[in-house]
């Protein structure tokens, strides 16, 4: 898998999520088996680039290439200025955002709301090709199969895109009007797949190992680009890679395995955020982590009331060690068992 001068180790990618996928949550998806990651979207707004928000999501301290940042906004200078902006902090491949669903972000006629006007589109990919070209940083494209069901438009999109230097283009398989809502459909980009002669990568409801390995055969797809379902879970790349390797997933990991890591995220977390904003910030990270483990919503409304890094690493530690002791006699860990849905069985 290749995105202009780079060749990827693989085709499993982490996808931008807004206040998820920053530089200690994509670095540990990396470390977990993803190929690629991009990060949560940057404003091409310069009101906001040296707010706090913006430089932790700028922030690359670290990270192994290459780093792809994800840009939005509704104006083809300001998107142009954006992507030259980030790559002077170290970006070596820009994406636009034309699939975020958010209504904050389309009431402001970004994101998937771009696609209700291809010209606009268009003009600001021709605009950010045009800053990136030059400096030998490709441009890809994140995109939904349309506004509405009545309005699917993908497949015209990406052509055009593809015609105007774009060298990646992923498709979310639900349109801006679904949100999240019903199933992902893969048809749409099975049909840009065959249209296009640059990488397509497949997104949406990809949340097992087969689904990855049915969704890429399915579809041709170049890569498959994996959001919610990393969300506590990130060693699903593991699994994926496992997999479409050897015919058979990598097992669940070990208590004790999420644990260590869990704590080695947070620890990054924390440095990045600072204790005050650290501490609440990853509560969300510990929540989806526990949420399938038996007692872990018990735990999660304790270590929601906890204020302090080192107090809420002692609890986290003390948690986990106390839940890998419990299951040590049993052949599979808690998490093995969760990941099968078997959890409640086990709680007592």
């Amino acid at each position: 898998m290749q995105i202009g001068p780079y060749l990827l180790p693989n085709r499993l990618f982490v996808a931008p999520m807004a206040g998820v996928t920053d530089r200690p949550f994509r670095q540990l998806c990396r470390r977990l088996g993803a190929g690629y990651a991009v990060s949560e979207m940057v404003t091409s707004r310069r009101d906001l680039w040296h707010s706090l928000k913006t430089s932790r999501r700028a922030d690359h301290s670290g990270e192994p290439g290459p780093i792809a940042v994800q840009i939005a906004g509704t104006d083809a200078a300001m998107m142009a200025e954006a992507a030259a902006y980030n790559i002077d902090r170290g970006a070596q491949i820009i994406d636009i955002n034309m699939g975020c669903p958010a209504k904050k972000v389309c009431n402001a006629y970004a994101g998937s709301a771009l696609m209700r006007n291809e010209r606009l589109a268009l003009s600001i990919v021709a605009a950010v090709v045009a800053v990136c070209a030059p400096r030998g940083v490709p441009v890809t494209l994140k995109m939904r199969t349309g506004w509405c069901a009545a309005e699917r438009n993908a497949l015209a999109l990406a052509r055009a895109a593809e015609h105007a230097g774009v060298s990646m283009v992923t498709v979310h398989g639900r349109t801006r009007d679904q949100g999240f809502k019903g199933a992902a459909e893969y048809d749409t980009v099975a049909a840009i797949k065959a249209a296009l002669r640059i990488p397509v990568v497949a997104n949406g409801d990809i949340d097992s190992a087969h689904k990855a390995r049915d969704v890429l055969e399915r579809t041709g797809a170049d890569a498959v680009m994996i959001g919610r379902a990393a969300q506590g879970r990130p060693w699903i790349f593991r699994e994926i890679g496992e997999l479409l390797a050897t015919g058979e997933p990598a097992p669940a990991p070990q208590t004790r395995e999420v644990r260590t890591w869990l704590i080695e995220h947070l620890r990054d977390h924390y440095a990045l955020y600072g204790e005050f904003c650290g501490v609440r910030s990853a509560r969300k990270h510990i929540g989806w982590a526990i949420r399938a483990l038996p007692g872990g919503e018990a735990f999660r409304a304790v270590m929601n009331t906890i204020d302090s890094c080192e107090l809420q690493l002692r609890a986290l530690g003390d948690w986990f060690d106390a839940l890998a002791e419990r299951y040590r006699t049993l052949p599979q860990s808690p998490v093995m068992r969760a990941s099968d849905d078997l959890s409640l069985a086990l709680a007592t």
